[in-house]
């Protein structure tokens, strides 16, 4: 009785198994309440059996057709309709899959660490300092009220793979109502907030984010192949990965740094922060190329408008100095695989935050980064350290921070007609008797001495203006006097530097004495004039 048992259970999960095989699947991202990129041919893409012929049909008239290929990949390509819907998407091979509540319209990434990361349920909680209460009570308005169905966001679980490029995920669209809104990325939702204010189509959510995680695990191993420096610290991070995967896989492996740390730590009255185990390099989201394998590479080709970026917090203490290399390579790779021509990059100067370190200009090391790697066509960067929190490295701000990565996007990919997308930015600079001119692009129309509380539209104030340094050719860097003299242009001295040599401004972690902006409220980057 037990052996017929046995092989009917075995008959039945072999039956149902080569069922759940011969099925048509679809990537999770072809899913009910799903965002098309409208207006353009897409790539439409699963899994069936090899040779299984696949027909898409939908709603609006488009079809097309795929052949599961001797791995069981198949694809196809269709064309999307003008903005609206819902739609709805049949999919038939062996089965049939009905996609229902479908919206053709803008389609953007949101990407990054935990800044991007974060849901709107994480601000609802009260600031850490006082004066900042008032967000957090915007924020907590926004989760309880919130209702746009035009509005869609999906995310891609956090996945490290060190070998694998992964090819599809766990996960639901979700729409902008009381329940749902809370799940999704802060920055992303004002971001999409904005963007239906002056669009009014659907606006698509794809986020790719983790908290904490460096830029050098967002970029693929053939990037790092594609240049000799990035190809050598790729090949070291590997082979100190594979030694320790070697190590930990060994027969009767002991995490000895981790057993005595602990020890040490329950001896001392378990004060301070608990140590924690080793990270399995299988496991760690700081590995070259892992969250590439294992997040993005999930989602390709899924036709977007563009990629939103926050990150750079991690890389302020990881060769902030050659962030630009990092960036540069990540979004060309990206652009690659997508294989969807330079697709808009925005990314963004980190919010002003108190790290405690003794260098507290790491920050603006990676900000200075970024804003050279505006060489790369169609990218922008916004600028957020006049709205960061001291205390807090994940300000509660998000809605300044959306609406200005959605200014960008806006004018350059949307054609709206704005007084101003971006804050200034460095243009040149001539030294001038014993000062430096600083001549500034961006500055809509004109520059000015601004101050910018909470929500509130930058106002121009009376106040000197600060945030500049300059160095003579002793190479101490001093705090200067500022002063602007025309619509665009900076004059900045000391009276002890007689023959100055650079510039820079807000160089600072937290540089709450900057308060240069363009009359359109938006603050100036942060830039040195010194060559690197």
């Amino acid at each position: 009785m037990y052996k017929f048992r046995f092989l009917l259970c075995a008959f039945i999960t072999t039956v149902v198994s080569q069922a759940s095989f011969a099925d048509v699947r679809l990537n999770r991202l072809f899913s009910d309440g799903m965002v098309v990129q409208r207006e353009t041919e897409i790539a439409i893409w699963g899994w069936a059996d090899p040779g299984e012929s696949v027909s898409v049909e939908t709603s609006w008239g488009a079809k097309g057709e795929g052949v599961a290929s001797a791995d069981g990949d198949w694809s196809t390509r269709i064309e999307t309709p003008k903005a609206g819907g819902p739609f709805t998407i049949t999919v038939s091979g062996t089965n049939e899959i009905v996609l229902d509540d479908v919206l053709s319209g803008e389609v953007w990434l949101c990407t990054g660490q935990s800044n991007m990361d974060f849901a709107l349920s994480r601000f609802v909680g009260d600031a850490r300092e006082v004066q900042y209460q008032p967000l957090v009570e915007s924020i907590r308005n926004e989760v309880a009220t919130a209702t746009d169905p035009w509005i869609r966001h999906i995310e891609v679980p956090q996945t490290t793979s060190i070998y694998e490029a992964k090819v599809d995920f766990e996960g639901q669209w979700v729409e902008v109502k009381p329940g749902q809104t809370e799940v999704i990325s802060a920055t992303g939702y004002f971001f999409a907030k904005e963007l239906r204010k002056h669009l009014d189509v659907p606006v698509g959510l794809v986020e790719c984010s983790w908290g904490g995680s460096l830029i050098e695990p967002w970029i693929s191993e053939d990037a790092f192949r594609s240049d000799e420096e990035l190809e050598s610290y790729f090949d070291a991070e590997r082979s100190k990965a594979e030694a320790l995967i070697a190590k930990m896989d060994a027969e009767g492996y002991v995490d000895t740094k981790y057993v005595e740390a602990l020890k040490k730590w329950e001896a001392n009255g378990k004060k301070g922060r608990e140590p924690r185990a080793t990270v399995d390099p299988r496991d760690d989201r700081q590995v070259p190329a892992t969250l590439y394998n294992g997040m993005i590479s999930s989602i390709i080709p899924y036709s977007v408008k563009g990629s939103i970026w926050y990150q750079g917090e991690s890389n302020a203490k990881h060769f902030p100095e050659e962030y630009q290399k990092r960036l540069t390579a990540m979004v060309e790779t990206w652009r690659k695989d997508w294989g969807i021509g330079d697709f808009s990059f925005y990314w963004t100067q980190l919010a002003g935050y108190n790290s405690g370190e003794e260098r507290q200009y790491t920050w603006a090391m990676v900000g200075d980064q970024m804003r050279r790697a505006l060489v790369l066509p169609n990218t922008g960067m916004v600028v957020l350290h006049d709205i960061g929190e001291a205390k807090d490295i994940h300000p509660h701000n998000k809605m300044d921070a959306g609406k200005r990565f959605a200014l960008l996007a806006l004018e350059k990919d949307y054609g709206v007609k704005l007084p101003a997308a971006s804050g200034p930015l460095y243009g040149s600079f001539k030294v001038k008797k014993a000062g430096i001119k600083v001549r500034f692009d961006e500055v809509g129309s004109g520059l000015m001495v601004g101050r910018k509380v909470l929500m509130e539209d930058t106002v121009e104030v009376e106040e000197n203006l600060g945030g500049f340094d300059i160095v003579g050719e002793d190479g101490e860097w001093k705090a200067a006097n500022a002063k602007i003299v025309s619509k665009r242009k900076v004059v900045v001295s000391h009276p002890d530097i007689v023959k100055p040599k650079a510039v820079r401004y807000a160089w600072l972690d937290n540089p709450v004495g900057a308060n240069l902006y363009n009359k359109e409220g938006l603050p100036a980057a942060v830039f040195t004039t010194e060559e690197r």
